[in-house]
């Protein structure tokens, strides 16, 4: 469901009506109202059923835009969150988790969430991301990609400041991250051998510690560990040379320091069909690039272009992990 101010069900709405450009069907869990208020409101052909089960799914997504309701009717207005909506989020998060989980739904797609509503009401994790990993269990330390058809790109550190990313790098984060983005690019990308473009923090990595030892204690040694266990890493490299056309063509994904570094390039090259994926995961989760545009919200231009991305790259993902398991 997301944030029920925001954009997420307008571009949900639009996900479904572009449902014939390849948009694997999906359900929403969320308010079945809310979304035919917004249909109604700009006038779309799009049709809201409610369903009781994931598994009449596939017999009447053609339809309707389906949704499995949360507890009772959201609250909010178009670009003003409700507090009160904070616990049917967190509840469509729970059974969205129990749904993957259970087998029940091949992948997770999120709608963005506001986190200061959820705070508000007590939430107490940092972010939506941290809280999927605690729902998954088992000490889950999960690892941000962005996905495009450019450029995947891994921040190690993600929201923290600036000061504080250089303060908290570690060669460990840097080997973790490398090794989950190795693995989940086998597993669900399909590919075999992956190539690793690992960035340096500073600027032309350090120019060989002239502008800082980092490059030197801290991720030639992670590259190092990670080549170790047969990963084709390689750097630390200049930043500000790893992201042109043809830097690209050399790797098949790019481990960045911080969370600008890997951000700016992808927005840059694909800001509309970026894709947030979460590795670490015992389950696929996905999410739209962006977040809940509460000043566009209610007014019926926002572009569902990242969340159908997020579906498609979801239903690919799941489909490729399926067919690794039975390998």
């Amino acid at each position: 469901m997301g944030e029920p101010a925001g954009i997420g069900g307008e571009i949900t709405l639009q996900a479904w009506l572009r449902r014939a450009e390849g948009v694997p069907a999906f359900y929403l869990i969320g308010d079945p109202a809310r979304l035919a208020g917004i249909a109604r409101q700009f006038d779309w052909p799009a049709p809201v059923e409610s369903i009781a089960s994931p598994d009449e799914v596939h017999a009447r997504f053609a339809r309707a835009v389906l949704v499995m309701p949360v507890a009772r009717a959201t609250r909010a207005v178009p670009g003003i969150p409700n507090a009160a909506d904070a616990p049917l989020v967190i509840e469509a998060i729970d059974r969205a988790v129990a749904d993957v989980q259970a087998g029940r739904a091949a992948a997770l797609v999120t709608n963005p969430i506001n986190k200061d509503a959820l705070y508000r009401a007590g939430f107490r994790h940092p972010g939506h991301t941290e809280y999927l990993a605690e729902l998954a269990g088992g000490g889950c330390v999960s690892v941000m990609m962005l996905a495009s058809a450019e450029l995947r790109v891994v921040p190690v550190t993600i929201h923290i400041a600036l000061r504080q990313a250089a303060e908290q790098l570690t060669s460990d984060a840097i080997t973790y991250a490398g090794r989950v983005a190795h693995a989940v690019l086998q597993r669900d990308f399909s590919i075999a051998a992956p190539v690793l473009a690992i960035a340096g923090l500073n600027p032309h990595a350090g120019e060989a510690g002239a502008l800082g030892r980092e490059d030197i204690d801290i991720v030639a040694p992670a590259v190092a560990a990670l080549r170790r266990e047969g990963i084709d890493a390689r750097g630390p490299l200049a930043a500000d040379t790893m992201f042109h056309a043809a830097a690209r063509r050399g790797y098949d994904a790019a481990l960045c320091m911080y969370h600008d570094q890997a951000l700016i390039p992808i927005k840059t090259l694909d800001f509309d069909g970026a894709v947030n994926v979460t590795l670490g995961l015992p389950f696929i989760r996905t999410s739209p690039d962006h977040g809940t545009a509460f000043d566009i919200a209610g007014r019926g231009i926002a572009r569902p272009d990242s969340l159908i991305a997020a579906l498609r790259l979801a239903a690919d993902m799941a489909a490729r992990r399926a067919g690794h398991l039975q390998n």
